[in-house]
C-alpha cells in the first residue's frame, strides 16, 4: 500500500462556554461546529488569569461509560471521588480516568499564582468496557517522558509513542496517542500515526503547517486519513496537542456525563443515579 500524508480536512474554531460552577472555557470538540470526532467526545480548553473565571470549579458530579483526560499546563486542580481517591493535578501532570461503570467525582481549582491552563478530553469507552470498574492512571510532569531534538523542538509523550519514546498513560481502549508539541520558529517535523484512526491538532500558541495548510492558535485542524502528517512551525514558533486514536464506530446515546450505546442504558443511568445505585462495586461490573 502507498504511504499517503494527512491533510487537513477542516479548521474548527473553538467556541467561548462556561461548564460546572461557571468555569469559563473554550470549547472545541463537543461543540456547535463539532459534535463528535470517534472515538474523542469532548474537547475543552480552560485557562485564565482571572479567578473569577475559574474558582467555582467542578462541584460533584457523575461519569459513566467513558473517559476523562486532564492535563494541566499551569495552576492545581484538587479531586476527590465516591471511590475513596483524592489529589492534585499541578502543572505538567495528568491524569486518565476511567470512569466506566459510574464515579462521582470534583475537580476544584485552586488560587495559585492566580493563573489556570489546561485541557480536558473525554475518550469513548467500548460497548463491553462502558460497565468496566473505575480507575485512574495518574502522572506527575516528572513522569512524563519529553523527547528533545537537536533543532530545539520537544515533544511531551503522554501516551502512545514518539521517536520510539512511550507514554506512561498504557492500556487505554481506543489506542490514543496524546503529544504535547513545542516547536521553536522555521522548524519541521514529520510524525507517523496509524492509517484508519482518527487525528487531530489543537493549536494554542503561534501557528504551523500541518499537511501544507496553515493553522494559527487557537484553532483545531481535524485531519484526514493517512500514515503520517508533516508539520512546519511558522515564524513565532507553535504548541499543539497532536491527539490520534481508533474509532470504535459504535452508536453514541450521550446525556450530559453519560456516554453510552443506547436510549435505554442513558435511562438506567439517570435511574441509578436516582436510586444512588449509581456507583457499582468490584464485583458487580464483571
Amino acid at each position: 500500500m502507498t504511504s499517503t500524508t494527512r491533510k487537513v480536512q477542516r479548521i474548527v474554531q473553538p467556541e467561548p462556554t462556561s461548564d460546572g460552577a461557571g468555569v469559563k472555557l473554550r470549547r472545541i470538540i463537543a461543540s456547535r461546529r463539532l459534535d463528535y470526532l470517534d472515538p474523542f467526545l469532548l474537547l475543552d480548553h480552560f485557562g485564565s488569569d482571572d479567578p473569577d473565571d475559574y474558582i467555582a470549579g467542578f462541584p460533584e458530579h457523575p461519569h459513566r461509560g467513558m473517559e476523562t483526560v486532564t492535563y494541566m499546563l499551569a495552576g492545581v486542580v484538587n479531586h476527590k471521588d465516591s471511590l475513596g481517591h483524592s489529589g492534585s493535578i499541578g502543572a505538567g501532570d495528568v491524569q486518565w480516568m476511567t470512569a466506566g461503570s459510574g464515579i462521582m467525582h470534583e475537580e476544584m481549582p485552586q488560587l495559585r499564582g492566580g493563573h489556570l491552563n489546561g485541557f480536558q478530553l473525554w475518550v469513548n469507552l467500548p460497548a463491553k468496557l462502558k460497565m468496566t470498574h473505575p480507575r485512574y492512571q495518574e502522572f506527575a510532569a516528572s513522569q512524563i517522558p519529553v523527547v528533545t531534538r537537536d533543532d530545539g523542538s520537544k515533544v511531551k509523550v503522554i501516551a502512545g509513542m514518539f521517536d520510539s519514546v512511550r507514554g506512561p498513560v498504557t492500556d487505554i481502549a481506543a489506542d490514543s496517542t496524546y503529544l504535547d508539541f513545542t516547536l521553536p520558529p522555521e522548524t519541521s517535523v514529520e510524525h507517523r500515526i496509524p492509517r484508519g484512526y482518527t487525528a487531530f491538532a489543537y493549536a494554542f500558541e503561534g501557528g504551523a503547517s500541518f499537511g501544507g495548510t496553515e493553522v494559527a492558535a487557537p484553532n483545531l485542524a481535524v485531519l484526514t486519513d493517512g500514515d503520517s502528517l508533516d508539520i512546519r512551525s511558522g515564524k513565532n514558533g507553535v504548541r499543539f496537542l497532536l491527539i490520534s486514536g481508533k474509532p470504535l464506530g459504535e452508536p453514541v446515546a450521550r446525556y450530559g456525563p453519560f456516554v453510552m450505546n443506547t436510549e435505554g442504558e442513558i435511562h438506567q443511568a439517570l435511574l441509578d443515579l436516582q436510586h444512588g445505585t449509581f456507583v457499582k462495586t468490584e464485583a458487580s461490573t464483571h
